[in-house]
């Protein structure tokens, strides 16, 4: 195949000769396939989705976890960062090839965020209703003043 420079116009607005010749795309087939389409490497961890947002005094986390025990579920929070890890485990053995469809995620996740501002570490709550994972942290009170008496020793 003979490598032809295309012309500046046939390059901006993605135009082709029609003498060109295309090169050949690697077709994945399902051998390469694991599930639905995506190709899984071992051991690979998928990114929680989440929604963070904040009232006056706290930043709240959300996300799903349905499916996970809460004592599989590790949350490490530092005074700018969240993280939240766990793992979903299928209970069933079922054969590949007996599914019609599988889209349903099932290992280990995680997803650290970057918070908007600082956070009291020690001041959290994490609670889980229908799967849905809350967590509020509250925020550092900068504006927070102490009097502090001195002693004469």
């Amino acid at each position: 195949m003979e490598n032809k420079k295309r012309s500046f116009f046939d390059r901006l607005t993605g135009g082709t000769n029609s003498t060109e010749e295309f090169e050949e795309k690697k077709i994945i087939t399902n051998e390469d396939k694991k599930s639905n389409g995506w190709i899984e490497e071992e051991n690979e961890e998928m990114e929680l989705t989440v929604d963070v947002y904040q009232t006056p005094t706290d930043i709240l986390v959300k996300t799903m976890v349905a499916g996970v025990k809460p004592e599989d579920l590790e949350l490490t929070i530092a005074r700018d960062t969240i993280t939240i890890k766990g793992k979903r485990e299928e209970n069933e053995n079922i054969d590949e090839e007996n599914y019609f469809i599988k889209e349903l995620y099932w290992g280990k996740f995680s997803r650290t965020i970057l918070l908007p501002q600082e956070v009291e570490p020690e001041e959290v709550e994490a609670t889980e209703k229908h799967g849905l994972l809350t967590i509020k942290i509250q925020k550092v009170d900068k504006e927070k003043r102490n009097s502090i008496k001195v002693k004469s020793i």
